[in-house]
């Protein structure tokens, strides 16, 4: 296939629209087999769930080319499982791991001549969801749902090279004790969208949220996870029950331990501890790492390796994860599903 008329160097964080997408219909107590269709546009009833009550869940990976030309999926399954452990928590139907992943493979395949080439930096950024629809008016679990799956290239995240950036602690709490807050929702990013704006206004990356009950203690980053490296040599990352379980974090645990021979933990992370990270990070799909110049707490600014400067760990953890991503590095077993 031949690939679109792209410049793939300017390629920002934004949607373009491909020429196919995933449908597939949840109806009398079953999925459809799905179809890939030409049309970007949902029609629904005005009375979806997914508009009134915020019963809807979405997931974010990515498909990359190789080296040699092959085009594959990073970790889909674990996607897969995190989008029914969110579909269990708003009480939406399961789609199995073959379904999901089968789809995520027909969207690239239908639309390869939108992954980007080998060496440049950009991916093919797939968008599953799932939304209850179908006429309803009661607060209720929705009688129909859909299963859509979209894909999008997208630049690196890091224009320029990857940079530290600094952070301030968010004055609004991203979830509630025994809430959302580890289910992919949308309901948990528009509850951000203010201390995002806030932040930004400010200078800021973005903000950090504290757990909402002691407003003692690290807990996201954004919409990524938190992580830090002390001196000596522990990977460290925050550990709630109101913490979205990041796919990328998780790896970067792996890689850490396996690779790198570091000692991980999954611990309570203080804000009034900060002292004991000599580097720190933010990850997740978009970015796989934004590494954390200082965090603004308090009036005060604490910086971590260097405003300026990604720190030596920080960067063999990314340089790893996404030489394992592209194909350059060996990838643990089960992590790489190959489309072509």
């Amino acid at each position: 296939m031949k690939p679109v008329d792209i410049n793939w160097s300017e390629l920002g964080f934004n949607y373009i629209k491909t020429d196919y997408r995933y449908v597939s219909h949840w109806k009398d107590g079953k999925w459809d087999e799905g179809k890939l269709v030409e049309d970007n546009k949902i029609a629904i009833s005005e009375s979806a769930t997914a508009l009134h009550y915020g019963q809807q869940c979405f997931e974010g990976l990515k498909a990359y080319r190789t080296k040699d030309g092959k085009i594959q999926l990073f970790r889909p399954d674990q996607n897969a499982k995190r989008m029914n452990s969110s579909c269990r928590r708003i009480l939406m139907p399961e789609i199995s791991e073959e379904q999901f992943i089968d789809a995520c493979i027909q969207v690239v395949k239908a639309n390869e001549a939108y992954v980007p080439p080998y060496g440049s930096g950009a991916t093919f950024y797939l968008r599953p969801f799932i939304i209850g629809v179908g006429d309803n008016l009661g607060v209720k679990a929705a009688p129909e749902f859909m299963f859509v799956v979209f894909g999008v290239p997208v630049g690196p995240y890091f224009k320029g090279g990857m940079a530290p950036v600094n952070f301030m602690i968010a004055e609004y709490d991203r979830a509630a004790p025994f809430g959302t807050g580890a289910a992919k929702v949308g309901g948990n990013y528009a509850g951000s969208l203010l201390a995002h704006k806030i932040a930004k206004d400010r200078g800021f990356a973005d903000a950090i949220y504290l757990d909402p009950q002691t407003h003692t203690k690290i807990e996201e980053v954004g919409a990524a996870n938190f992580f830090g490296i002390t001196e000596n040599n522990e990977f460290i990352t925050p550990k709630s029950e109101s913490i979205l379980p990041s796919i990328t974090k998780y790896s970067l645990m792996h890689i850490a331990e396996n690779y790198m021979d570091m000692e991980v933990k999954e611990e309570d992370v203080f804000i009034d501890k900060l002292d004991r990270f000599t580097e720190a990070g933010a990850c997740g799909t978009a970015a796989v790492i934004t590494p954390i110049g200082g965090i603004e707490h308090n009036e005060k600014l604490h910086v971590f390796y260097s405003e300026t400067e990604v720190g030596p760990i920080t960067r063999k953890l990314y340089d790893t994860l996404s030489g394992i991503q592209f194909g350059e590095i060996e990838a643990p077993e089960g992590w790489i599903v190959e489309v072509k």
